[in-house]
């Protein structure tokens, strides 16, 4: 790897591991569903005039039927669900619950009709991953709060059909362009919602909930989409799948050091099983079939529909 695929790598596993704590921060104050219109809305307003400049925006828009399918699975549940399961969840618990993406999305794949198939060694991946999962609700979160775990089931099952959307319907289209306008039209999308559910603030949120906002919005956002086409321009997409192995580690610290969240050995074991499981699910196949794989952050996308060269380029299939 080389010194900037290096710097770029570790940036990005950062950015994609802290999301949870400031949600954590932010949903203090903040509805749910506000927290999805103002994190969309400013990550709308600066990544659109981008695409715009560089005309990804159009290809995109005559595709507007899986776009706004996409929107809706990626975003529109994803987001507000990710919300309100950190409205009782730990920030850590929550990044290592839905470190378990891949485990999903692998089956997700098989069951849409893709041409991954399910290996022996991808099988014995998802029983060790859902035998992290089991640990984390079982012991460490004692069988409590299972709703909450419900809606971050929502969450993994979103990010695993967002993928399959991308790759079927959307791989030849400017990714910048596709993650412009489903950020922008999931705030059009919330913002009846938040009139309609009366989720307005009442009073002018405190300065680190207004910071966990933009640093939502600007950092875990939108840089970090264009930091992600970078990346993938400069290591290939199978190595850039390694992030979902950081992401999980960076929000158990985060979670213990700036909330003092609790780290048990439940916690650890939990942590090992799932990556170990998505270790085993993302094993490529022997004939060179790319391994299914699925960003830890709000939007991600697998190794199959992520560009290969620069942003403004069509979302390609890659099997580098």
């Amino acid at each position: 790897m080389t010194r900037r695929g290096f710097i770029l790598f570790a940036a990005l596993g950062v950015i994609w591991g802290v999301p949870y704590l400031f949600i954590k921060i932010a949903i203090v104050e903040l509805s749910p569903e506000f927290l999805v219109l103002a994190r969309c809305a400013i990550a709308a307003a600066l990544l659109l005039p981008i695409a715009a400049r560089r005309r990804a925006l159009a290809p995109v828009l005559r595709r507007w039927k899986p776009l706004l399918a996409f929107t809706i699975v990626e975003l529109v549940v994803p987001w507000y669900a990710l919300n309100a399961a950190e409205q009782s969840l730990p920030s850590s618990t929550t990044g290592l619950l839905l470190a378990s993406i891949p485990i999903v999305a692998i089956g997700v794949v098989f069951v849409m009709g893709g041409s991954d198939r399910i290996r022996a060694l991808n099988a014995v991946g998802i029983v060790i991953g859902m035998a992290g999962v089991a640990v984390v609700v079982g012991f460490d979160l004692g069988g409590g709060d299972l709703g909450s775990v419900a809606l971050l089931g929502l969450v993994v099952l979103g990010y695993s059909f967002g993928p399959v959307i991308l790759a079927k319907w959307l791989h030849d289209v400017p990714g910048v362009g596709v993650m412009a306008l489903a950020l922008g039209l999931a705030a059009l999308i919330y913002l009846p919602v938040v009139g309609i559910t009366g989720g307005w603030p009442v009073e002018v949120p405190s300065p680190p909930v207004i910071t966990s906002v933009v640093v939502l919005a600007v950092l875990c956002s939108a840089v970090a989409f264009l930091l992600m086409f970078a990346l993938v321009a400069e290591i290939g997409p199978i190595r850039m799948s390694a992030i979902t192995y950081v992401n999980p580690a960076v929000a158990v610290v985060a979670g213990a050091l700036v909330l003092g969240e609790a780290v048990t050995p439940f916690t650890l074991l939990g942590f090992a099983l799932i990556l170990v499981g998505c270790w085993f699910v993302t094993l490529p196949d022997r004939r060179g079939e790319v391994p299914v794989t699925a960003s830890p952050l709000a939007g991600a996308i697998d190794a199959e529909s992520l560009p290969t060269a620069e942003p403004d380029r069509p979302l390609e299939r890659s099997a580098q």
